[in-house]
């Protein structure tokens, strides 16, 4: 047997005492920090919502509103820490990720096991554990506030059984209540619920602004100042970090990442210092990834149009139109043996995916044909590729996604 080339104990070594990062875990998106800026008024309003609690009364249900790293989570997390320290063993709460515990029945089985019922991975009727979870709260007599995070996943997915349950469930409790807090980035989550579950859980509603630029500095200089050694970061690297994330909808999820991918780049580059260089080399990477995870959680005709625009592009069709993508699509739509939507429908998928930014479609005129769209695409095709692979129901496609040429 030859022997390993990789001397792994000199890299370790390496990285032992970082030249760059003096507590690297306060830039992870699950940190909640002890101060939350310029989210005063947020954080005073959901407490103001929470405070009957400590009196004795359930709380209001309470659903939280805003686009992607507007700080919901963190300041929720936030709310419920401080509170608990008041309230003691008289309250608990649950968080749920409803984008990965993305069905009924984890979700309440997670809920259980909050209130110390042992719940089979599956095995159970939900109706069984429902019951469990119920009996495990009696037990325990307390108020319970269950936040469910990325709610909007769960409802387009299974539907608002579980809402439902939820909002019916203290009608069932003689001691124990429950209230819930639910979370979305989706404005018009509302429109998917049933109206009885709807006037129910709307009791009270908060939305949360983007940040702006310099919000997003003062937010990133806070953390860096605990994350980094002294004099590691250039001058214009938080900015950076602060301007690309402002541009994104004032996503601080994001320039929190961008921060931390440029930092770990420089580390492994052996620097000294995070240059804007390697926030550039972060952009690219998390923007990568963006687009990977943004195609994994398309509809599958939306994926079925993006896999013939992939197939065409790969094919060196100098000119793609709706046309040809759309004569492409039917022949994928019937070999995965599913029905074709309309060419007018299509086209509005295409139109989807322009504002994606997934492809450019480009209107040109045709003369007296008409007009058509020309489609480029936007993103890599290892990105595509990587965010479609994983969906069974594209079946051999995948072969021709790979092969075509």
């Amino acid at each position: 047997m030859s022997k390993a080339t990789v001397d792994l104990s000199s890299l370790f070594d390496k990285f032992k005492v970082s030249k760059i990062f003096k507590r690297r875990e306060l830039l992870l998106p699950d940190y909640v920090p002890s101060y939350l800026p310029h989210r005063d008024q947020q954080i005073y309003r959901l407490g103001l919502v929470l405070a009957p609690i400590l009196s004795g009364s359930r709380p209001s249900n309470v659903f939280i509103y805003g686009l992607t790293g507007t700080g919901k989570t963190a300041v929720t997390k936030y709310v419920l820490r401080e509170l608990k320290k008041k309230a003691g063993n008289r309250v608990t709460y649950a968080y749920v990720n409803c984008r990965h515990t993305d069905t009924s029945y984890r979700v309440i089985a997670e809920l259980a096991q909050a209130v110390g019922q042992r719940v089979p991975f599956t095995g159970l009727s939900t109706s069984e554990v429902f019951r469990r979870f119920i009996r495990g709260l009696e037990r325990r007599q307390r108020f319970m506030l269950v936040v469910l995070d990325e709610i909007d996943y769960l409802v387009k997915k299974k539907g608002d059984d579980v809402l439902y349950f939820l909002t019916r469930i203290n009608d069932q409790l003689s001691i124990s209540k429950v209230s819930i807090i639910g979370i979305t980035n989706d404005l018009r989550f509302m429109d998917f619920l049933d109206a009885r579950v709807r006037s129910s859980l709307g009791e009270e509603e908060l939305v949360f602004p983007p940040y702006t630029s310099r919000e997003l500095e003062d937010i990133l200089r806070m953390r860096a100042e605990q994350a980094f050694h002294s004099g590691v970061l250039e001058e214009e690297v938080i900015p950076l970090c602060a301007a690309i994330a402002a541009r994104q909808n004032g996503d601080c999820r994001l320039a929190l990442d961008l921060l931390l991918k440029a930092a770990d780049i420089a580390e492994r580059l052996g620097e000294l210092k995070v240059k804007t260089e390697h926030v550039r080399m972060a952009q690219k990477e998390i923007e990568k990834n963006l687009a990977i995870d943004l195609i994994k959680s398309m509809p599958l005709h939306v994926k079925l149009v993006l896999a013939a625009i992939l197939i065409l592009h790969k094919k060196k069709i100098k000119v793609i139109t709706t046309g040809s993508i759309y004569n492409r699509y039917v022949e994928l739509a019937q070999r995965i043996g599913v029905e074709p939507v309309t060419q007018r429908r299509v086209s509005d998928i295409i139109n989807e995916l322009d504002m994606l930014g997934v492809i450019n479609a480009q209107v040109v005129s045709l003369g007296r044909y008409g007009r058509t769209k020309r489609i480029k695409l936007s993103v890599s095709e290892s990105s595509i590729k990587e965010g479609l692979k994983e969906d069974f129901t594209l079946g051999d496609l995948w072969i021709e996604l790979t092969d075509v040429n």
